[in-house]
């Protein structure tokens, strides 16, 4: 199963857990459910991942060149 969007893999994580939850679902059918679960939560973490190293913020310098910076939510 290819999954190409983070909000795809997302929705499928959130329907996985709901139905594990549910608790009607037959043992094979919960591990089948939880193995679907793992690998959407891997690939929501490796988008993450990359979308956090591609985040870069562009400021310009007094000299009206831009200079890029890592983001950071702390401020100094």
């Amino acid at each position: 199963m290819a999954v190409e969007k983070f909000e795809t893999a997302l929705k499928k994580l959130e329907d996985v857990v709901r139905k594990l939850e549910g608790g009607n679902l037959s043992l094979d059918d919960s591990l089948k459910a939880f193995e679907e679960g793992v690998k959407m939560a891997s690939f929501c973490t490796k988008k993450l991942d990359e979308a956090e190293k591609k985040v870069e913020l562009l400021l310009k310098k007094k000299d009206g060149t831009f200079v890029r910076e890592d983001f950071r939510l702390d401020e100094e």
